[in-house]
């Protein structure tokens, strides 16, 4: 037998299983070949879009279906033993794996990544494979896990035999937190992007210690209505009869699994705090949702819930941990045990991407003052100073500016899908309501067809708070536009929002991360891939901030506090009073249960009305000035999880450059691939938008370019040629003299193929099921009309060198 001969496949299978099964791996239960653990990434082009590779691992072994422990990578016999190592140690790196190994079919490369070793990394012979248990005796040493947490660990995840199973991150975290548990940590934080299914983690995570015995009475702690509903009905619901929901009422200890609302356990007296019928022992399992909210400040009444039940184990999930000087997650709950990043969901594919659309308008960059004794469109003398952003829409109405944003937001919607999901953040519930009626007042056929195509959900207001639901649900059309301030920030699972509208002053990262999550779930059955983010009030530059995509880091001061000017002092008391008027409106409570204030910053609710007096603030409201958008800007997210902010033209530019050091390399590459496709996907995944730069080059051509031409124009500066003048170049030189019959016929039809669809049907050989060569012979007549599969392949790629012989 030739090895050298064999390919990476006939390696596996004739040389690497076969080792695994002598070392007494079950190839059934504990190997698992060609492994994508990721989804690949989604790159938009226009209103397609694509998926990027998936990361694939030829080999995962497990020493229980729990826990990934070993990644082996192959290659053929044409390359030396290691060849694939730092391949293989990127895969453990991701994968949370400690034992990595290479093969080319004649040994193996083994790396520990325990230290435990007397060499990091030693040759094998094919027959020197270690054995699961010696593996998994290695991983429990390293991971500090005795006798009496193995059982704990090795628990199986709850199977339901639908095939749904964790996925590679929500594994870690499970993982990670069931030996956490086990070895005895009773603080825990994971921290998991928004629309990553932290509560299908947090339900396994439950699920094992709960079957292991390890834990036997639970209490999961959400902090709105519909969370804690959701999780019962949906992800929870394999608990059935020992699970309950917690109201204020006397509490039933006869269950297992205890569902709760911070609301509900919590009230100003005594004898309302519920929680208190429980014995501080009842609980050894506590799971904090959206942690960051009311349980990371010290002095809260939902803080004192977990104070009261100190001796169990707290668990706390969130996708942005509050991290201030008076606040931290950290502080109580330790460093995060794991963190999954909305940058590293988009990077796999498990989140949408967006693109920015910033837009300038001239008073929000100019400011405004008034005349002397001017007054206001209610008769209000106005205050003589400078108007900014800061002020509009708080302390100043500009009633044009509000049309005119509500009209960018009209143009937007009629110009792709006047029915995609819309979220428009506002500053507060009176900017929510006026938002609507211009809305309203622009859409007028929408509205005719259904009154509730533009909603104001707001906490205060019963009819648009109900439909909140129909919101969310991908299977009602309407609403579709819903106006909001503070309500629909975090726990509104919006599966099909493809469009969030920014007019809002937002300057904490963590309410900007949270608004920026209602876009980010994925929802293949209604094509929701990506969405969109028009940006009004330069909230997305806080994009560029390194914290919005780093690390939490602990910055809590016990009893510090920030130095801040009164005007700063007079906005977030203005922010935190409204925030928690309609956030405690947006709550529901069971019958009986009250409310109380719990965060320490909040000023007294106020009323935010238009008159003077004790407890109003005056918001002024002009409607004769002009307003105008002075710049509009469209930004799209890069594969480095940056917004590129340069034209597409230079990034493109520079991409290409950074792949092929002249043109004479690019056309060596282009002319030696066997898929040209191959060529423009490995492009496109670096973020080239074909589509945008087409269209681009084709408005000044009168016709669509290939994408060879977009490269050598924008990058080698070469004068580019549309498809259509390609094929005529090839019609003019009689290429196909040498062929009669189907065989001219066939290729004639490809060159016009070529100049209506570009190269790729033309690599496809599924093109001669479709007309017109369905009417030419069927596509193994048509084959055979070249002497078989080898003479068309070779007479494609014979088109494609006269295709591009010009400019090339």
């Amino acid at each position: 037998m030739d090895k050298k001969a064999l390919s990476e496949r006939d390696i596996c299978t004739k040389f690497i299983t076969p080792a695994l099964t002598r070392a007494g791996w079950d190839i059934q239960t504990q190997v698992r070949e060609e492994v994508s653990f990721t989804a690949g990434r989604i790159i938009v082009r226009r209103r397609m879009h694509i998926r990027g590779k998936r990361r694939r691992a030829d080999y995962l072994l497990s020493y229980h279906k729990n826990q990934p422990i070993a990644v082996i990578e192959a290659k053929d016999n044409k390359h030396g033993l290691g060849d694939g190592m730092q391949q293989a140690l990127a895969y453990s790196d991701a994968l949370d794996v400690l034992f990595v190994f290479t093969s080319n079919g004649d040994g193996f490369l083994f790396h520990d990544r325990t230290g435990q070793a007397e060499q990091t990394e030693t040759v094998l012979g094919l027959d020197d494979f270690p054995s699961p248990e010696m593996l998994w005796e290695r991983y429990c040493r390293y991971r500090g896990l005795g006798p009496a947490e193995r059982p704990v660990v090795e628990q199986p995840y709850y199977d339901d035999g639908s095939g749904r199973s964790p996925r590679y991150y929500q594994r870690i975290a499970i993982n990670r937190t069931v030996e956490a548990v086990a070895r005895g940590q009773d603080r825990i934080l994971l921290v998991m992007a928004t629309g990553t299914g932290k509560t299908f983690t947090a339900f396994q995570i439950i699920w094992r210690l709960w079957k292991a015995k390890q834990k036997k009475r639970i209490l999961f702690l959400a902090d709105r209505n519909i969370l804690v509903d959701q999780t019962k009905n949906n992800d929870f619901k394999p608990f059935g009869q020992a699970m309950t929901k917690v109201t204020n009422r006397t509490v039933d200890k006869s269950y297992e699994i205890y569902l709760s609302l911070y609301q509900a356990v919590t009230g100003n007296e005594e004898e309302q705090n519920i929680y208190r019928q429980f014995s501080p022992d009842f609980f050894d399992l506590i799971v904090i949702d959206e942690c960051h909210r009311g349980s990371a400040a010290v002095d809260s009444a939902w803080r004192r819930v977990l104070d009261y039940f100190a001796s169990a184990t707290h668990i706390g999930l969130t996708a942005t941990p509050k991290e201030t000087r008076e606040v931290s997650n950290i502080d109580y709950f330790g460093e995060p045990l794991y963190t999954y990043s909305l940058k590293q969901g988009i990077e796999d594919g498990f989140l949408a991407p967006y693109k920015v659309i910033r837009v300038d308008i001239d008073r929000d960059l100019q400011g405004w003052r008034p005349s002397k004794g001017q007054r206001d469109k209610l008769g209000q003398e106005i205050e003589d100073r400078i108007y900014n952003q800061k002020d509009f829409d708080k302390q100043l109405v500009l009633e044009p500016r509000t049309e005119l944003v509500a009209r960018k937001i009209t143009d937007f919607l009629e110009g792709s899908d006047p029915y995609q999901k819309t979220i428009v953040f506002c500053e507060d519930i009176d900017h929510a309501e006026r938002m609507r009626q211009a809305l309203v007042n622009l859409n007028p056929k929408r509205v005719a067809e259904n009154r509730k195509y533009v909603m104001r959900i707001t906490g205060d207001e019963a009819e648009g708070k109900a439909e909140l639901d129909n919101f969310i649900n991908p299977e009602a059309r309407y609403p579709v536009i819903a106006t909001t301030s503070k309500l629909m920030t975090t726990g509104v699972d919006a599966q099909t929002c493809k469009l969030i509208v920014l007019d809002q002053r937002i300057q904490s990262m963590t309410e900007f991360k949270q608004i920026i999550g209602r876009g980010t779930r994925i929802n293949d059955d209604y094509q929701k891939h990506w969405f969109t983010i028009l940006d009004f009030k330069k909230a997305t530059e806080l994009f560029a901030d390194p914290d919005f995509d780093g690390d939490p880091v602990k910055v809590y001061q016990p009893g510090a506090g920030d130095p801040v000017t009164p005007d700063d002092e007079q906005e977030e008391s203005e922010t935190a009073a409204e925030g928690v008027e309609e956030e405690l409106a947006g709550y529901e409570l069971e019958e009986g249960a009250t409310w109380q204030n719990d965060d320490a910053t909040a000023a007294p609710v106020t009323a935010f009305g238009d008159d003077e007096g004790p407890g109003k603030r005056v918001k002024y409201v002009v409607d004769d000035i002009t307003v105008s958008v002075v710049a509009e800007r469209v930004q799209y997210l890069g594969p480095d999880g940056k917004l590129i902010t340069e034209s597409l033209r230079d990034y493109t530019r520079q991409k290409v450059k950074e792949q092929f050091a002249s043109l004479d390399d690019f056309l060596r590459r282009w002319h030696d691939a066997e898929r040209k496709q191959a060529i423009l996907d490995e492009l496109a995944e670096q973020g080239i938008f074909w589509e945008e730069l087409i269209a681009e080059l084709g408005q000044k051509l009168g016709d669509e370019p290939d994408p060879f031409d977009v490269i050598c124009h924008i990058a080698f500066d070469r004068p580019p040629l549309t498809r259509r003048e390609r094929a005529e170049q090839v019609k003019k030189r009689d290429l196909f003299g040498r062929y009669e019959g189907q065989a001219r016929k066939v290729l004639e039809s490809l060159v016009e193929k070529y100049a209506d669809a570009g190269i790729t049907p033309i690599e496809d050989p599924k093109v001669l099921t479709l007309a017109p060569f369905s009417a030419i012979g069927a596509p193994m007549e048509l084959v055979n009309a070249f002497g078989g599969k080898a003479g068309y392949t070779r007479a494609v790629h014979e088109l494609e060198d006269a295709l591009y012989q010009s400019g090339g």
